[in-house]
């Protein structure tokens, strides 16, 4: 405990002050008694019995006192206070396939309404950002508590194009550390021709330089269906070096459905096997949005950390209070038993 107004202590020494002066008062009184018992003049049995209880209103007058002058000092306590807080990116899958219509009215649309539901629900505490990727990504909100902005990011998104889960992550994890990430070759792409060494891409992701952020998590909304390099779960074991969780949401059915673009039908379907392998690699969880309403209910399951941040609290009003009450009580049992306040 710490005090705003140290000095103001020293009127704590009012307290024995006090205690003496009571002490003398009480000499004098059982003098008094004693004079005139001598004279005849006995105390009856009810007077006995309140002399035993007047030390009572006295000391809750003292405590009464004593808290007050102690409150001046402005006292201060360092308490832990619980709050959720920390980054969360939306990463929006933006491809051709979110046009589907097997959830209503489309895959995309379906996401940026429960999105917008989310962020209006979250705390100041909790910067959302929005990455956007179809071919490539592209950061299209930086991490911010400034809801309007990140609405607004939001319902620009449009889809077009095909579908890269890992371009998706990568471009999500920069916007969480801050600054762009350099990813080694061997990570950054896969040759076609030559069947790809796991090994080498696990220790070229283990040796990029990249920050540690176990408060920040994504939520990847998506399809599932990755068309294009980097590969997804090389950019998750990515994410879990740095300590983010990714949780994806899986829009549409596995069964799938057929599509109309340009006067072509695409037939697409949702990835679960692969949404789920990029839960489990940065131990986050996995969810199934069948429906707008399952992918609403989403998103209250995301689990954001709740972190204690010491906060240095006045307590001089408590003190207050608690003096008000002692000096209640004592004026109370004094009119009382003695039909007076002192």
């Amino acid at each position: 405990m710490s005090f705003a107004w140290t000095p103001a202590l020293v009127l704590l020494l009012v307290g024995p002050v006090l205690v003496i002066g009571y002490l003398a008062l009480l000499k004098r009184r059982a003098a008094r008694s004693a004079e005139l018992a001598a004279k005849g003049f006995l105390p009856t049995a009810s007077t006995l019995r309140l002399r035993k209880l007047r030390h009572i209103p006295f000391a809750f007058f003292l405590a009464g006192l004593m808290t007050l002058l102690f409150a001046t000092a402005r006292p201060q306590a360092t308490v832990s206070i619980p709050r959720r807080e920390g980054t969360v990116i939306l990463a929006f899958d933006v491809s051709n396939s979110m046009r589907a219509k097997d959830i209503e009215p489309t895959r995309i649309d379906a996401a940026k309404a429960a999105a917008n539901a989310f962020v209006k629900k979250q705390p100041s505490t909790i910067k959302v950002g929005v990455v956007a990727f179809g071919d490539g990504a592209l950061i299209t909100q930086q991490p911010t508590n400034d809801k309007t902005a990140v609405l607004a990011a939001i319902n620009r998104l449009t889809p077009q194009g095909a579908t890269s889960l890992g371009k998706g992550i990568f471009s999500a994890l920069n916007a969480i550390n801050g600054k762009p990430i350099v990813l080694p070759k061997t990570a950054e792409t896969t040759t076609t021709d030559v069947a790809p060494d796991p090994d080498a891409s696990t220790n070229a992701i283990d040796n990029v330089k990249i920050g540690y952020f176990s408060s920040a998590a994504i939520v990847l909304l998506s399809d599932g269906e990755n068309t294009t390099e980097p590969a997804p779960l090389d950019m998750a074991k990515l994410s879990s070096v740095a300590g983010v969780k990714i949780y994806p949401v899986g829009i549409g059915k596995p069964e799938g459905t057929v599509l109309q673009i340009n006067g072509f039908q695409i037939s697409t379907a949702l990835d679960e096997p692969l949404l789920q392998d990029i839960a489990k690699v940065t131990n986050g969880t996995y969810f199934h949005a069948e429906d707008k309403a399952g992918l609403a209910n989403t998103y209250n399951k995301i689990d954001l950390k709740w972190h204690s941040v010491p906060k240095k609290t006045e307590l001089t009003g408590i003190a207050a209070g608690v003096s008000s009450l002692f000096l209640v009580v004592g004026s109370l049992l004094s009119l009382l038993w003695f039909g007076r306040l002192v």
